[in-house]
């Protein structure tokens, strides 16, 4: 998730992408990080079959750089677009 200027980036685990980025957006959790920064845009996303796997790859991708994370958007989803309405239609 990020903020529309793109400055802040959150990084998260769940098992269920389009409820939690719902609530993200929907502000629902108000004391959140995602919340205090106005982080309401998905802009990359990964799928797992076990937890563990991708609470690795959360570690992994917390554990980066900036321009790691940045280069990592940017090849899944070049224009940096909201990718929730796709998620939305799953």
């Amino acid at each position: 998730m990020t903020n529309k200027n793109h400055r802040v980036l959150y990084t998260g685990v769940t098992s269920d992408l389009k409820k939690r980025v719902y609530e993200h957006k929907n502000k629902i959790y108000k004391d959140s990080f995602t919340a205090k920064y106005q982080l309401t845009k998905l802009v990359y996303y990964e799928g797992f079959h076990r937890i563990e796997e991708a609470i690795g790859r959360e570690k992994q991708l917390k554990g980066g750089s900036r321009e790691q994370k940045n280069d990592i958007i940017t090849s899944f989803n070049p224009e940096w677009r909201d990718l929730y309405e796709d998620v939305a239609r799953w």
